[in-house]
This record gives structure tokens, sequence and C-alpha cells, in this order.
């Protein structure tokens, strides 16, 4: 289980729940299939799948964790069509224009309709508990899932003092020094990918893949002011990554390093190698994480 995004979320407050204890609060939202006139169902389920029943994961002191959504399908082309066709021929029956309650209620009514007889589809959001260094971190690709987790966590546990990580530094000046100047820190390598942006409203954005941003024509782009928003780089030749303005992590990889500690471990089983990688995933993130608040001047506590 190797995660390719982290959402970063500081704990205000001590986590003291055991894995036990937060498996208890868990469950009352474990996940359950759609019902036929439901659009969607979000809940727990247990991280290793396949079978398996327990809602968390735990190792070395590290918790994880799985929500699953699951959503019936209606093609917003297809109820559209099959909306005006109803709303056209009641219309013609009645030989006047339908307000907007009627049409509204047309919708609804089809919607309902259809439901149960829509496919479903279903995905996972994983994240874990690091009570020791005080983070929640999911492994979520966009804001909106990252916070639908957090959520369901805070309504599972009643409250969850959980806040987004923030730097004293703006990422944004940091990481545009490092390709204006040259001056990134020893263990950071900038990789060959940014995003930039003017900082007016609505300013331009150039967007780099497979570039050397050491030449000129970038130097030129941040010379007229604009900033770094995005920019792929790795770390101590461990993991490598692309990180954006608002301290989000995206398309995370755990370089050769990693992967042979990963391969010298013999295992027998699929949950045995579950259980190393989430180990040493967990490990390592534990030890970069402070690092990356050091890379951008400490953590803003206030």
């Amino acid at each position: 289980m190797w995660f390719k995004n982290l959402s970063v979320f500081r704990l205000t407050e001590a986590f003291t729940l055991s894995p036990e204890e937060l498996e208890q609060k868990l469950e009352p939202l474990s996940f359950r299939p759609c019902g036929p006139h439901e659009e969607f169902t979000f809940g727990w389920t247990a991280p290793l799948g396949k079978g398996a029943q327990q809602l968390i994961h735990s190792t070395d002191g590290f918790m994880m964790l799985c929500v699953k959504k699951e959503e019936r399908v209606l093609p917003s082309s297809v109820v559209n069509e099959l909306v005006q066709e109803k709303i056209s021929e009641k219309e013609e029956q009645q030989a006047r224009k339908l307000s907007k309650k009627e049409r509204t209620e047309i919708k609804d009514e089809l919607i309902f309709d259809l439901l149960p007889r829509a496919f479903t589809f279903s995905r996972k959001i994983y994240a874990y508990i690091d009570p020791k260094g005080g983070w929640v971190i999911v492994d979520a690709a966009s804001a909106k899932s990252a916070e639908d987790l957090l959520s369901l966590l805070r309504k599972s546990l009643g409250s969850l003092p959980a806040v987004p990580l923030n730097t004293l530094e703006k990422p944004t000046a940091t990481m545009t020094q490092w390709l204006l100047n040259n001056s990134a820190p020893d263990d950071i390598t900038i990789e060959d990918e940014c995003e930039l942006r003017s900082p007016e409203e609505a300013g331009g954005i150039i967007r780099c893949k497979r570039h050397d941003l050491a030449l000129p024509e970038i130097k030129n782009h941040l010379d007229t002011g604009k900033e770094v928003i995005k920019l792929a780089v790795s770390w101590a030749d461990r993991i490598a990554f692309i990180i954006d303005e608002n301290l989000a992590i995206k398309r995370l990889r755990f370089l050769d390093l990693i992967q042979d500690q990963v391969a010298d471990i013999e295992t027998g089983d699929e949950a045995a190698q579950f259980d190393v990688d989430f180990s040493i995933m967990s490990a390592e993130l534990a030890n970069f994480l402070p690092r990356l608040i050091e890379l951008f001047g400490g953590e803003n506590k206030a």
C-alpha cells in the first residue's frame, strides 16, 4: 500500500485512542452498498480488503483506515434529454409553460425512477493517523476528497482537532527562489516539471513538462513576476513528488533506496506484504514531514 498523494493535516491535540478503541468508533459508520434509491453511500471499510474485517490496520503505532464511496451512475446527458421530453409532453398537453418548480419536480421524479436501474461504481480513499508525530495523512489528489474523509472521521469520533499543514513561509515564494537563484537545499533536487502563474487576478499560467528548469526562458518568466505554484522535486534520493502552493503532494514515488528495502524482506502472503509496505512507507514519511516543514521556514501554529 503505497500512497500516491499526500494531503497532510496537523493534529492540534494528542490522539490517544488505541487501534481497538478507534475501530469501535468507526464501526457504526461502516460502509454499506447503495440502496435502490440512494445516489451514493460513504463509509469505513477494511484497508486490507479481500475479505478482511478489521477497519484499522495498525503497524508500529501508525493506524491505517479506509473509506469507501459507492455511487449510482446517471449520465446527465441522458437525464436532461428524458426530462426535456417529459416537460415538452406536459406543456403540450396543458398548453402552457411549466414553472421552474414543476420542472424540478419532474426531474426529481425521473431520477427517483431511474436510480434503481443505474449502474454503481465505487472508489476508496486511504489515510493513516500518526499519533506520535501528530499527523493525519490522506492519500487524496483533491482537497475535497481529503476533507470528505476527515468529515466522516470527525463524525465517527465526535470531533477531530486537525488542521491543514501550514508553514511560516509561503510555498510559492520559497519555490520561486529555488528556481530563480538556483538555491534549492542540498537534499532537494529540482526535476523537470513546474507550473508558473502571474500573481495578478486571472493571471497567466505556464506549464512545463520534461523541461530543463535551469534554462534562461524559465528565469525570464520569473523575472517578469511569475511565481512557482507547482514544482517537481526529489528528496535525498528517497522520494520524488510534485508539491503545490498549498503544500499538497502529488504523484508521490518511493525511489530505489526505499524499494530495495522492500525487496530485501520476504513475505508469505498479501497481508504480510501490506504490513511491510505500510511500515516502511509510514516510517519514511515520518522522517520526511519534519524536513518538509523546515524547507518552508517552520510550522505556523498561529
